[in-house]
């Protein structure tokens, strides 16, 4: 058998959050800290035979709506890799709330990879409480149902392969069907968090983010992203500053904006 070709894997920054308490982004956080600020990112994992985009973000008008800071179209930050968006045919949707799952229609021949749990989560009863569906977007959700209509949308129960290499996992506490993404580079298994983790410091310190389904799920979920990791510095959290500054950019053009995560982090080996 053949060695298996190793990933090339992005992180793009898209927009910021600044103004951000410790409260809202650890249950049990200080109320009177606010310097918890969030990045949003969407990822590629690119090789010679298969290109792969993990979520879509959002767009200008999420961005007014909740007051982030757009830096940049998601799919803008893709070209700035050199590949163009209507070429994509893979993506995963780690989880349906807006940040992850807008602007669909900026990549026209994909198909849409999602758990089960998470459609019928977000198409479900507890979308009928107003603090469970404040992080959706219903017309990102009808978009999606109008992908599946339209035969675009790929069904996953648990744990899948996508290509050798490359596989989704779900996890599950933040959204009934969120699922992180394990990734085969050259410096071994790399784990896609998420928002199976926000920041380092939810999996880390055992602190668990507020907009939460299930708690115990989350925390068991922590357990699993160190199970799937070649280790703990193989693992990217979803929403953490840090990672910008842990890796370093494919060049000089695209620090701030790009960071390679198939290369260690700054300063290892």
């Amino acid at each position: 058998m053949s060695a298996i070709e190793p990933f090339d894997l992005f992180a793009i920054r898209y927009a910021h959050h600044a103004k951000r308490r410790a409260s809202e982004n650890f249950i049990g956080g200080d109320l009177h800290d606010e310097a918890s600020p969030l990045d949003y990112f969407v990822w590629v994992a690119r090789r010679s035979d298969r290109v792969f985009l993990v979520d879509t973000g959002f767009g200008e008008a999420a961005a007014r709506a909740r007051q982030r800071q757009l830096l940049r179209l998601p799919a803008d930050g893709v070209k700035a890799l050199g590949i163009d968006p209507a070429t994509i045919e893979d993506v995963i949707i780690t989880h349906l709330h807006y940040d992850h799952a807008g602007t669909l229609d900026a990549f026209p021949r994909a198909r849409f990879h999602i758990q089960d749990r998470e459609m019928a989560f977000a198409t479900g009863r507890c979308m009928c409480h107003p603090v469970m569906r404040h992080a959706f977007a219903a017309e990102d959700v009808m978009a999606m149902v109008r992908h599946i209509f339209a035969g675009r949308v790929h069904f996953h129960d648990g744990d899948e392969d996508l290509a050798a290499g490359l596989s989704v996992h779900r996890i599950g506490g933040h959204t009934a069907g969120i699922q992180c993404v394990r990734v085969l580079t050259r410096r071994g298994w790399v784990v896609l968090a998420s928002d199976t983790s926000h920041l380092y410091a939810n999996m880390e310190q055992g602190r668990p983010f507020p907009i939460v389904l299930n708690v115990a799920d989350m925390l068991e979920g922590h357990k699993r992203l160190y199970q799937l990791a070649d280790t703990a510095r193989h693992i990217v959290p979803g929403h953490d500053p840090l990672v910008m500054r842990r890796y370093r950019a494919p060049g000089r053009e695209l620090e701030g904006a790009v960071v390679r995560l198939d290369e260690g982090p700054v300063g290892e080996g």
